[in-house]
């Protein structure tokens, strides 16, 4: 069986914890651990594919080799068409009998054991031909989640978010369950399916993969033009809700896919993160990234998120409310909405320490071992470079020069130049940039290796 995991995300139900380029299932909230690297680690499978984007798959090649998963296959959208376009690149990117097993990302599961053995039956009856879905087993009448209808193990009905009253009948009927998003079949029969129900998307899709670009590490990237020549559709809509060959397989396994702070909170509710001092305070749920002191005196059921550079608020109950805070912040061009201080890229980290006006920044940059960044130059700023710790190898036009802790260098604009990791542990300095505007697309890339345009 081909673990297929569905890897994108906007980041904004759990802002600020999550940013547009760092979604929820990266977040490492969780013993540690995040919620990709869960998926990963309670399925053990060899064979696994990851379809995610350009802007993200580096953050699944460092958390996946920190769980010990070094061989994971890509596929990366250059644009999100929603699931149903994913999942046909990743089975047209497979043997025909392959058991494909499709799951998010950003989903616990606290009974693992049951997972097990909803795993199992669900190949037994891919292997047969089936198109299976995981239903969820309700535990109260949620309005966030859609349902699928139920006949023992036959689908009659996917059923969308329903009222409060709807979702009330559906549980008491008891032949109703949550739709968790997760699949399992065979290549080969849901690229039938889909190519019966929705013979566009199926075709374009296809066209996609035969024209994508693999790269030495079997990486493959599917052009813009031809991803957004595929019609966005989902997998309930584009196959499921049609096919007559759908399987149910009841799934009391501890599901929730966390899409609000109030769930997340419930999933925490012994208590692992609340405030360091409380007076006369209880039931709050309270996360600080900076290490800091965090104290209430006299408030109850609250969410409290503290970032470096932004900080929430919330009533326990109203969290959903956070993504009508991200719409405020996104009116305003608000670069909070898109990443934190510290921004991962595929060759390490770098984090903002001050900036002034747009016109002066301050910032500590990390290059991971035997990585370098881009060939480029900039044309509005500045920069200088103090080496902290390591070793750096210096490219400024056709000149080399290698640098050690405390000594540093001076990269005019308009001079193209590259810093290099070339030792065995980090590299990092501190950037001064100066100039006129020191805003991240101030970049012409001439040499990458990693791709990135």
């Amino acid at each position: 069986m081909k673990l297929v995991v569905l890897a994108g995300g906007s980041g904004t139900r759990l802002w600020p914890l999550s940013r547009k380029l760092f979604p929820k299932q990266f977040i490492q909230l969780f013993e540690n651990k995040s919620l990709f690297q869960k998926t990963l680690i309670r399925n053990r499978l060899d064979n696994v594919s990851v379809v995610t984007n350009e802007q993200q798959y580096f953050l699944v090649i460092d958390q996946a080799k920190e769980d010990g998963v070094s061989e994971v296959g890509f596929i990366l959208e250059p644009v999100g068409r929603n699931t149903a376009p994913a999942i046909a690149l990743a089975c047209f990117d497979s043997p025909a009998d392959e058991v494909i097993l499709v799951t998010p990302s950003d989903h616990i599961i606290k009974k693992e054991d049951e997972y097990i053995k909803c795993l199992k039956k669900a190949e037994e009856l891919a292997i047969k031909g089936n198109l299976v879905t995981f239903g969820i087993t309700p535990t109260f009448p949620a309005t966030g989640y859609g349902y699928v209808q139920a006949k023992g193990e036959d689908v009659i009905s996917f059923k969308e978010k329903p009222d409060l009253e709807t979702a009330d009948k559906y549980v008491k009927s008891g032949n109703y369950y949550w739709n968790s998003g997760m699949f399992a079949f065979k290549a080969s029969v849901f690229l039938s399916e889909l190519k019966k129900y929705s013979p566009d998307i199926y075709s374009c899709s296809k066209q996609a993969y035969e024209k994508a670009l693999r790269d030495k590490q079997g990486m493959l990237r599917v052009k813009y033009d031809d991803m957004m020549a595929i019609p966005a559709n989902s997998i309930d809509y584009a196959v499921m809700e049609k096919s007559s060959v759908v399987k149910v397989v009841p799934a009391d396994i501890g599901w929730s896919d966390l899409g609000s702070y109030d769930e997340i909170a419930e999933y925490f509710v012994d208590g692992e993160y609340k405030e360091d001092i409380a007076v006369d305070s209880g039931n709050n749920f309270v996360v600080s990234t900076q290490g800091k002191i965090v104290s209430t005196a006299g408030v109850s059921d609250l969410v409290i998120i503290d970032t470096t550079d932004a900080l929430l608020v919330a009533k326990k109950g109203e969290t959903q409310k956070v993504k009508q805070v991200v719409d405020m912040l996104q009116a305003r061009g608000s670069s909070l909405i898109n990443e934190h201080t510290t921004v991962h890229r595929p060759w390490g980290t770098y984090t903002v320490l001050l900036e002034k006006d747009n016109s002066y920044k301050i910032k500590t940059i990390e290059v991971k071992p035997k990585h370098k960044i881009s060939f480029q130059k900039h044309e509005h700023r500045n920069e200088h470079w103090v080496v902290v710790s390591g070793e750096a190898v210096v490219t400024k036009e056709e000149e080399k020069i290698v640098l050690f802790a405390n000594q540093s260098t001076y990269i005019p604009k308009g001079v193209k130049h590259r810093l290099e990791n070339p030792g065995d542990v980090p590299l990092v300095i501190i950037e001064a940039q100066v100039g006129s505007y020191v805003g991240e697309d101030d970049i012409i890339r001439y040499e990458d290796d990693y791709n990135r345009k």
